[in-house]
């Protein structure tokens, strides 16, 4: 399987694998589910959407990719880690490594509270 192959939201899950800033792998937590859109006028952001087809077209990537990657992908309910592995082995020091939790809907909660703090706290 090719990143060709992949769906949209497969593609934004397996892009956060590495941090973007030091390429450091990094386990990324997401939700089945989940869908950011952007406001109008917002550049900052993208619109993001991973559903039950992305969860299943990146479990199958992560058994049967063509570049020799080797990940683990555990799901409890709809909640989803991943993480890339170096050497084809789980890491002993798992719970150093940092986790992307953007793509949850209590983070999407979470900033848009955090927005709104911020903009009356401006008035």
């Amino acid at each position: 399987m090719e990143w060709n192959d992949l769906t949209e939201g497969a593609k934004a899950v397996l892009e956060q694998t590495r941090n973007i800033k030091n390429d450091n792998i990094q386990i990324v937590e997401f939700e089945v589910g989940f869908e950011q859109v952007p406001e109008e006028g917002d550049e900052d952001t993208y619109a993001v959407s991973i559903q039950e087809e992305d969860y299943q077209n990146l479990k199958r990537y992560t058994q049967e990719n063509e570049y020799g990657d080797k990940f683990h992908m555990a799901r409890n309910k709809n909640i989803v880690k991943i993480i890339l592995l170096e050497n084809g082995k789980i890491p002993d020091n798992l719970s150093e490594f940092p986790v992307f939790r953007q793509y949850k809907k209590d983070a999407l909660i979470k900033s848009e509270v955090d927005e709104s703090t911020v903009e009356s706290t401006d008035e």
